[in-house]
């Protein structure tokens, strides 16, 4: 049966007055990084990650994160190292949490900063047996913390900006620093030549009509809908006189071409054919990309393009890219409170709650001629 949320307020109470929370970190050596999933929230953390980095220049980092996010982030330079942190996060199994447990212990890290409300997460960096343990503390999660950076979760704040919260606190001062992923030079190289190969020329739309699916967290509700994505598209296409790139996962081909049976527009579909270095290397180079509130929006976002979210279900003060150029299109709505949660279970009609293309195409071309 499970346990009401005021045992667990409780529960959670107990074990911070139990916990001990002194803690120094002058000079970490080794400092790991938790944020393990998803692929938006991994990419809206590397803010936290630079600012660590600008804040302890000689230390080596490694980020805990597991192995379906890793990949949109391995290749920055900031990280040392990669720490896997299992596939089912968040350590939902004995067997998962003893694996990550025994991987932070072997990492000798002096320095932990957890960037997850999950009192198992907390647990986990609790029993690593780690110096000095960071980590945000939401509703009393963070028992297991000797740092703990409280976090009011009905606060309407940017999640880069709470992640910066706990670098702040470690630092002893305020900090600051965007989203971003820079991108490879073997990536642009890769991205210009498949262009080069397709005969696609600048100026060119990546749009993104998938997204919300994550492992264990599938969001559909926070897609635009594939008829008006494409009206969209047609309509900015005709403006621009640009090419459209369609982008998707594999499980997504069958919603690329609903959108792309619907365009005049000429497009081209680029499905599972590029990994997360290209499509940011793609994105950066594009006219502008448009995605709805994905991993890859963000992705795109913090890898230097001008990126178009299209949000729903979702608050873009929350939730929207962290980074100095970029566009959050959304019609003022009352949500279901809460973070992530009010995608999950909102009860949302996109024709009656969301921007209707009208508003979406002229903010667009207004966001394009800045």
């Amino acid at each position: 049966m499970p346990f009401s949320s005021a045992f667990r307020v409780m529960i959670y109470s107990i074990l911070r007055r139990t916990f001990p929370t002194s803690a120094s970190t002058p000079n970490p050596r080794r400092i790991v990084l938790a944020r393990p999933c998803c692929i938006g929230d991994v990419v809206m953390a590397t803010a936290a990650l630079s600012a660590l980095r600008n804040a302890f220049p000689d230390a080596q980092i490694t980020w805990a994160v597991g192995p379906w996010s890793a990949r949109a982030i391995a290749h920055h330079p900031a990280i040392d190292s990669i720490l896997d942190a299992g596939a089912d996060m968040p350590l939902r199994s004995p067997g998962s949490m003893l694996r990550f447990v025994s991987r932070l212990r072997a990492g000798q890290f002096d320095l932990a900063v957890s960037l997850v409300r999950s009192p198992l997460m907390s647990l986990a960096i609790y029993l690593s047996g780690i110096p000095v343990r960071a980590g945000l503390d939401s509703g009393g999660r963070g028992f297991g913390y000797n740092l703990r950076v409280p976090i009011d979760p009905a606060a309407r704040e940017r999640e880069s900006e709470i992640y910066l919260k706990v670098v702040s606190a470690i630092a002893g001062r305020e900090v600051h620093s965007y989203a971003n992923l820079p991108v490879a030079d073997a990536a642009r190289r890769a991205v210009r030549a498949r262009l080069a190969a397709a005969d696609i020329a600048s100026p060119f739309i990546v749009a993104h009509p998938g997204g919300g699916d994550n492992p264990g967290a599938r969001l559909a509700s926070k897609r635009y809908p594939p008829a008006q994505f494409a009206e969209l598209l047609n309509r900015l296409s005709e403006a621009s006189e640009a090419e459209v790139i369609l982008l998707a996962g594999p499980g997504d081909g069958e919603l690329v071409s609903e959108v792309a049976s619907r365009l005049t527009a000429p497009a081209s579909q680029w499905v599972g054919a590029l990994d997360f270095q290209e499509i940011g290397a793609l994105a950066a180079d594009a006219l502008v990309y448009i995605g709805n509130d994905t991993g890859l929006t963000h992705l795109a976002a913090a890898s230097g393009a001008r990126a178009v979210m299209l949000m729903g279900p979702t608050d873009p003060q929350r939730y929207a890219p962290f980074t100095p150029d970029h566009l959050a299109l959304w019609k003022p709505v009352e949500l279901q409170a809460g973070g992530a949660a009010q995608a999950g279970g909102a009860d949302w009609n996109w024709a009656r709650d969301g921007i209707s293309v009208d508003d979406a195409v002229e903010r667009i071309l207004a966001y394009l001629l800045r």
